[in-house]
């Protein structure tokens, strides 16, 4: 464990400059004086670590100075192997690059490491996309990528359900979500999401933008989904369900799930049970409660009841 701090210490001191004991001992989940006792422990190897006394002193190492050490360890090379998606990145046209640096990696690892490493490919597989469905491949993903990469805003005619419309757009990263594909650009009216597949032409423009130095890709996805979910469910069902029925519910999105578990079901002799869903707008609930089929049965809000004995009207109408 000291072993692995210490170098741990030299890796950061490397990568992030002068740091502070403080900074140090928040990094490594240690004590103030356990990371005195380490520098001194440095020092005394021959590694040419400094302190700088005052306010904004701290521990640094001697400029120019580097350690030929990586710092890998087994478990590390065996999280890089697993972490290579060749579906992601041969979508970005980077499968090539992905295998060649794979290989690279396998060649500088000790021999004892080579067959934990590649172990890895062959017991664990990572498959982003859904059942019964391979993903849009959308036509002009590396055009985008290579947009995102240099900072050069596209023109894209997107189609928005609503509207085709053309926009020009300041391209600041992409995401990968169940399998399709999203960019995440800046606009005159602020930030906006788009499904790529939704992208009918693109054409990339000569125009260099500042991309804001505080954005943050993922802070920005997570809270926008987060928002995303919020706003979208409008409003509460009541329903009574069987126990596959209540599955059922569960399905159709985490939010729902997360609510239903949270409710103390009581199911009754005849095998049903009350309970309440969040629903999105009518025309949306109406589908996914009859997704449920006969295992489910809504109960308010009247206008939602009223959809629903509609849908049974027509399917008993069709098929008497």
């Amino acid at each position: 464990m000291r072993a692995s701090r210490l170098l741990s210490i030299m890796m950061l001191l490397q990568a992030k400059g002068r740091m502070s004991a403080e900074s140090l001992a928040e990094e490594l989940e240690v004590s103030v004086r356990t990371v005195y006792r380490d520098i001194d422990q440095l020092s005394a190897a021959g590694v040419p670590v400094y302190a700088d006394i005052g306010r904004n002193g701290g521990f640094a190492l001697l400029d120019g100075w580097r350690t030929r050490l990586t710092g890998l360890t087994a478990p590390e090379a065996r999280a890089l192997f697993l972490s290579g998606l060749p579906g992601p990145a041969g979508d970005l046209g980077l499968g090539d690059e992905v295998a060649a640096a794979e290989l690279k990696l396998l060649a500088a690892l000790p021999a004892d490491w080579q067959s934990e490493a590649t172990r890895m490919s062959s017991r664990f597989h990572l498959d982003p996309k859904g059942w019964f469905s391979t993903g849009p491949r959308p036509e002009f993903l590396k055009a985008v990528a290579e947009a995102v990469w240099s900072e050069r805003r596209i023109q894209i005619r997107y189609d928005s359900w609503t509207q085709i419309s053309e926009r020009t757009v300041e391209p600041l990263g992409l995401v990968l979500k169940g399998g399709i594909w999203y960019l995440v650009a800046q606009r005159e009216t602020g930030l906006r999401t788009y499904r790529l597949s939704q992208v009918l032409a693109l054409t990339p423009l000569d125009e260099p933008f500042a991309r804001p130095a505080d954005f943050d890709l993922p802070k920005h996805w997570r809270e926008s989904t987060q928002s995303f979910e919020r706003e979208i469910y409008i409003g509460t069902a009541r329903v009574r369900a069987t126990k596959i029925g209540v599955s059922r519910l569960k399905d159709i999105s985490q939010r729902c799930k997360d609510e239903i578990e949270a409710q103390n079901l009581d199911f009754g002799a005849d095998g049903w049970t009350l309970l309440e869903v969040p629903i999105e707008e009518e025309v949306w609930a109406t589908r996914e409660m009859t997704r449920a089929g006969p295992e489910v049965e809504v109960l308010a809000p009247l206008t939602l009841r009223e959809r629903m004995a509609d849908i049974a009207r027509r399917y008993a109408a069709l098929y008497s």
